[in-house]
């Protein structure tokens, strides 16, 4: 009786040796040709979602940073019709909010529409740099999923093809290679639109913040021009 019972447990034993562990490279690995490639594009774009989101929050940190004493010095050097050392100052900032009161300084003494009209499309501009490239990342949010979703869709023809090719006997380790192709490509697609998505959203608010800022700066500096002699 306990001989019987010590075979018992070491067929259990070898059994749970036998089985396979979840990994996440040997599920690569088991999806075959057609689920690594799109494996390797969906990597692709993952770095390349996350490069874009780093170099552009550094880049919107950067022009964030703006003296608080700016727009008073500003309209000090205005007031005392010190135009050189004005821009001087833009020039030292070096900020989206310098940028627009720069170009509205060289069109002082012109129309307050042309000057209106200068900042405007200065504004277009430092927006546009703001902005470079976060449009990528919107793209890649909503293809990264679709291109998961093209895998689940290659991997259930390989199974489909495996069970016609069976005679009628399936096996589900005939399946497996089809199967893990459909899951894990549309897993890795999901996690890539994710990322994609959060990152775009963030560098949106954070752009507006500034945006904001620059609209409020030429507010006050209209205000500036607007002030009587």
């Amino acid at each position: 009786m306990l001989a019987t019972i010590q075979d018992a447990v070491q067929q259990v034993d070898g059994e749970q040796v036998g089985q396979k562990t979840l990994s996440i490279i040997n599920l690569i690995k088991e999806g075959g040709l057609g689920g690594q490639i799109i494996i390797g594009i969906l990597a692709i774009l993952l770095v390349v979602a996350l490069y874009i989101y780093y170099e552009r929050l550094l880049a919107i940190k950067a022009a964030s940073k703006v003296d608080e004493n700016f727009m008073n010095q500003i309209k000090d050097h205005v007031s005392e019709g010190k135009m050189e050392a004005a821009t001087l100052l833009c020039a030292q900032d070096k900020s989206p909010v310098s940028a627009l009161i720069a170009k509205g300084i060289s069109r002082i003494g012109k129309p307050l529409e042309d000057i209106h009209t200068a900042i405007e499309n200065a504004g277009k501009l430092e927006i546009y740099k703001l902005e470079k490239n976060v449009s990528v990342l919107a793209t890649i949010s909503g293809v990264a999923p679709m291109i998961g979703f093209l895998g689940t869709v290659i991997g259930m023809i390989i199974s489909i093809f495996e069970i016609a090719n069976s005679g009628g006997n399936i096996d589900i380790k005939t399946l497996a290679g089809g199967l893990y192709t459909a899951m894990t490509t549309t897993v890795a697609g999901l996690v890539v639109g994710i990322v994609a998505y959060m990152a775009y959203n963030h560098l949106v608010v954070k752009t507006d913040k500034i945006i904001y800022k620059m609209e409020a700066n030429s507010l006050e500096f209209f205000d500036l021009l607007n002030e009587p002699a």
